[in-house]
Order: structure tokens, then sequence, then C-alpha cells
């Protein structure tokens, strides 16, 4: 009190170096792991880290250098303004609203100090009640749900159609008319649409398919949203004759799940060599997928339809006949796909040359099989008389993952999140005997969900690490960083809550948020015990005293801090914009974990260390009466 600016601004800097260099290095250091991600959780926030961390640094220095000057240079102009202003000042709108800002913060600190000192009177009870919140708070998780990413509205509705294998291209055409003209009528909110029939989608998987994308006008402009749109389009198209019809609405960050097996949200994996018993168990595991509820357009990879013969050499008849199977699979060779006879070269280029029959592609099986082969004998035997012709469907296109065939069942959820229909889906599954070198795997979302999930617990983990570190060594202590850190874990009172409050689950971006406020929550109680070191080693101020200074000293910065930081997240929280849903589950977790790390650290941290620096100080005094007493004798 009684400084002049320039002095009060300096000593003020001093005070609260070590305290901001601490909550930034803090900050700094949770974001240090992002850096090293890999997968879509590294594509998603290298970027994000690299970002916030030089912006950190650049607050850092300006908070302790420009901050301070610019303190001082306000402080005097204000304190000449006040001077010439006379009585007419005092009765102004601001100076109006800083005194009852200021007797509301007066009001607030006398109902702080009461309450701290309650809480040092009933220590056990004051650190009691957190820990039942969080462990009752725990209880809402599986209420939460889990997903990948969060839903996005992309403006996009795709519609996706299937026709036997084999139908024409015309007829295809014909039938995606009729869709066209449905959705035409349908959607009113239609800004474009793209269709792509028979094979020309560089996704598209046979001639019989088709796809149809349907910009949608932008979300503020429409009053569906791009998922109420996909649903009634699938009310609508369902009764077409002849076509298997899949809606969705564009799924959430697409661009990042073409690193994935497919674009579905919902992803099975039969694996195993067996091609009938691979498509009997798909049929029956895309059965329980489709009987779940939330679970919408179900498909199976694998297509079975093609016709084909297949054409079988009798070993006994070719013994008979003196041909070998070698010499017949070579002739059929020769005759339907060519034989390499050696190379012509001219003019510097050469060119293979090819042995076939002309036009085999367009020959009858029977006029094929009439053609004769020469045996050890060199008589002529026809090939139909040492081959026999089964015909069969085959399928259209085999998958391998992993060195083993695979048949993929996808699907969409709608109404539910990921993981209650995964939680289903397994226990459906439980009643399907898989056989003998057969499994049943999850994979999609699921699959990149635990691979992410494993890295950012590994990354928030090491977060937590640094954050200690760098605590310990700027307190050159291990008690007081312990002390800070328990504002960590009652921050997951306010993430759950504000979780389960908003609807949203625990996704990719709202893990980013935990990991976050590792960094973010600990400011509050680094200023707080900062502080009651301060005025302990500055002041030889009792313990009691010393945290009842140093909590009132600190109420208003700790609050602002706060505030503000909630206050930054909240359009962000909400959801607003283009695209804003794929954000606001991190911004979501922040403001729910700072809201209540910050109400609790307020009494829970003080309460914490006037317990642990009790315990040490009756330790050292009963060290000095032993040695005391050893000295006597």
């Amino acid at each position: 009190a009684g400084l002049p600016p320039r002095a009060a601004a300096e000593e003020g800097a001093r005070e609260v170096t070590a305290a901001v260099i601490a909550s930034t290095l803090t900050t700094l250091a949770v974001f240090l792991p992002l850096v090293f991600m890999e997968g879509m959780s590294g594509i998603m926030f290298k970027q994000l880290a690299y970002v916030v961390a030089f912006s950190l640094a650049c607050s850092l220095t300006a908070a302790l250098t420009l901050v301070p000057m610019l303190a001082s240079r306000a402080r005097q102009t204000a304190g000449t303004g006040t001077g010439h202003a006379g009585g007419g000042a005092a009765d102004s709108p601001l100076r109006w609203l800083y005194d009852r800002s200021e007797g509301m913060f007066n009001r607030l600190e006398i109902a702080y100090k009461n309450l701290l000192a309650l809480a040092l009177r009933h220590r056990l009870i004051a650190l009691g009640i957190p820990l039942v919140a969080l462990g009752a708070s725990l209880f809402l998780i599986p209420l939460v749900g889990t997903e990948l990413m969060p839903a996005s509205d992309e403006s996009e509705v795709r519609v996706n159609a299937e026709m036997a294998v084999g139908t024409r291209v015309a007829v295809v055409d014909r039938s995606f008319e009729k869709i066209e003209a449905i959705v035409e009528e349908a959607v009113p909110e239609i800004a474009n649409t793209v269709s792509f029939v028979g094979g020309t989608s560089w996704r598209a998987r046979g001639g019989n398919t088709g796809e149809m994308r349907i910009a949608l006008a932008p979300a503020g402009e429409r009053d569906r949203s791009s998922e109420e749109v996909a649903a009634d389009l699938r009310r609508r198209l369902s009764g077409i004759p002849g076509m298997k019809i899949r809606t969705r609405a564009g799924q959430g960050l697409f661009l990042l799940r073409l690193g994935t097996s497919g674009d579905d949200q919902i992803q099975m994996e039969v694996r195993g060599h067996d091609l009938e018993i691979a498509d009997a168990l798909a049929r029956r595991v895309e059965q329980v997928v489709a009987e779940t509820p939330g679970v919408t357009d179900t498909r199976i990879s694998r297509e079975s339809g093609t016709p084909e013969q297949l054409i079988i050499v009798d070993r006994r008849k070719a013994a008979d006949m003196k041909l070998t199977v070698k010499k017949i699979a070579n002739t059929l060779q020769t005759i339907l796909s060519g034989t390499s006879a050696g190379n012509y070269r001219e003019g510097g280029d050469e060119y293979r040359i090819r042995v076939k029959i002309a036009d085999s592609e367009r020959m009858d099986l029977r006029a094929v099989l009439d053609i004769p082969v020469t045996n050890a004998d060199g008589e002529r035997v026809a090939l139909r008389n040492v081959v026999g012709v089964q015909p069969r469907r085959g399928p259209v296109l085999i998958e391998r993952k992993d060195q083993e065939r695979v048949i993929y069942i996808s699907a969409n959820i709608a109404g539910r999140n990921m993981g209650a229909i995964l939680a289903d889906i397994r226990q459906g599954l439980a009643a399907v005997p898989a056989p003998r070198d057969f499994s049943i795997q999850f994979g999609g979302d699921w699959e990149e969900q635990q691979r992410s999930n494993r890295e950012l617990s590994l990354s928030f983990l090491l977060a937590l690490a640094l954050v200690y570190m760098v605590m310990a060594s700027l307190y050159e202590s291990l008690r007081d960083p312990f002390v800070v850190m328990f504002s960590v874990p009652v921050s997951a009172i306010g993430v759950i809550l504000m979780l389960f409050l908003t609807g949203t689950t625990f996704n990719v971006q709202s893990y980013i948020g935990c990991i976050m406020l590792g960094g973010i929550v600990v400011n509050n109680a680094i200023l707080l015990v900062d502080h009651i070191n301060l005025l302990r080693r500055r002041d030889n101020m009792e313990l009691s005293a010393a945290i009842a200074e140093a909590g009132r000293r600190r109420l208003r910065p700790i609050l602002m801090t706060a505030a503000t930081t909630m206050l930054a997240m909240t359009p962000l929280a909400i959801g607003m914009g283009e695209g804003g849903e794929a954000q606001a589950p991190m911004a979501r977790a922040i403001v729910g974990g700072l809201l209540s790390s910050t109400v609790i650290t307020l009494v829970v941290v003080p309460t914490l260390y006037s317990l642990m620096e009790g315990l040490r100080i009756r330790r050292r005094e009963a060290r000095k009466r032993l040695s005391a007493q050893l000295r006597i004798r």
C-alpha cells in the first residue's frame, strides 16, 4: 500500500513471476505429448499443440513485461484523472458499476473466508465430500456413452442403391430415376445433387450399384438436420422394388475416415478361408446387427451372385486318355486368356507374343469343350471327354485383411451412441458360435477408437507426469506439487456431469479436452499454494493465517482466470456455426472440468495443504523434542 505505480508494478510482477511461469509451463507440458501422437489423433491435434505452445510462450513474455508496464501507466493516468474530475466522476456509470462490483467481491471474499475457516476446522469432512462426489459421478459414465468422433451436420446426405448382381446398367439407371424423383419432392433443402450409376463413382463396387450425393443448404438456413433428412428419405425410399437402398447423413470428419476400412460407423469382420461357411456366418452376424436397436442400413461386403462355370478335371479319365492335369490346364489357359510365346523386337522396341484363340471370350462353352488336346501318344482328345462342368455363383470380390479372407458387415447408427450399440451387439454375438478357424471381430470406428484411446491415455499419463515434474522442479518440493495435482481428479466431476447433461459422448474430442484440463486446472492451485508459501516465507505468518490471507488475496485472480477461460470456450461449447458440433465436446469437457475444479479447488487445496503441512510440522517438532531429550540424557 502507498507504493508509486512503477514500484507497485515491479513488486507485483516479482510476486507472481514464479506462479505465472509455473502455470504456463504446466500448460505447455500438457501439449508436448500431442506433438508425438500418430494416427488419426496426431493428424487432428498436432497442429493445435504447435499453435497453443507458441501462443503460450508469447503470452508469458507479455504477462511478465508488457502487462506490468501498461498497468503502471494506467494507474498513473487513473490517478491524474481522479484528481481533476471532482465529483462528476463519482456519478459516472463506470464508477457506479465499479462500486457495485467491488461490493459484490467484498461480500464474496467474506463468505469464502468463512467457508475456508469452516473447512480448516473439519478437514477430513472437507476432503471427503469431493471424493464421494467423484465416486458418485463415476456411475454416470455408462450413461454418457462413447464414440470415435462426434456427429456433425455436414449439410450432405448420401443415398446408395444396389440391385442384383448382373443387372444391366440401363435397368439400374431407370430405377435410379425413381430415387431422384422422390428425393426432389421430399427434400426442399437441396442445394445440388450428383448421381453415379453403374460403377462410375470412384468408390462404386459394381455395375449394379448407384450413389446419389445430396448437398443441402447451410444448417442455419434449414429447419431439419442432415440426420433428420436422411431418416425421412430412408422411410420414403424403402418401397422401391428390386433395390436395396441405404441412406445416411454425411459422416463427421469424413476425410479422416478415409484412413479406415470404410465410412460406416459400425463394422464387423468375419475372418476365415472357406467361402460358404464365411457367407453363412456373415448372414448370421448381419441378422444380429440388424436386430440391434439404433442400427440402420446393414450391408455385407461380399456379394455372391456372379454366374460362373467351374471346370473340373476328371483325373481318372485323364489318366486313361494319357493326359496330365497340367496339360489340360495349359490348353484351357491358351484358349481363354492366352499363353506367352516369347518376345518380338523391332526398332529397339520389344513386344510380348501371346497365343490364343481369336474372340475366345465370345465363344460358347460347348465350343470350347469341343476343342481337342493332344495326349502323350499324339492322339487328339476332346476336352469334354476329360473335364466336367459345374455351374455356380461365385463372389464378386474376395477381400483380405492381415493375410486372411474377410467379410465386412457394416451399418450406420441413429438415435443411440456407438458404445451402447456395440455392447448390445456383443451380447447378441455371444449366442453365435464361430466355427473352427473362423473369428468374429469388431472393426471400423471401434477399431480406430481403441487405437486412439490407447494413444490418448498414454499422452494423458505422460502429460500429468510432466506437469508434476515441472512443478517439483520449480517448487523444489515433492509435497506441494502433490497438493496442486489434487485439483486434477476433482475436475472429472464437472467433465462427467457436463457431458451427461448436454448429451455429449466420450470421444476423441472430449478426450483431448480432458488432457488439456490436466494443465489448465492446476493453474488456480498454483496461484494459491505459491502465495501461501510466499506469506509464510516473507511475512513469517502462521499456517492458518497464511492460508486464510492467501485465499482472500487470490480469490479474485482465480475467479477471473477461470471465468475468462470458460467464457472464451462457451461459443465453442454451444456448437455455433457450420461444423461446430465437431469441436463442441472438447470445449464442454474443459468448461465442465474447470467449473468444478475451480469451486472445489478453492476449498480442497488449502485444506489438503493445511493437513499435510500440519503433519510435517508435527513430525519436525517431535524430532526436535526427541533430540532435546537425547541431549538431556
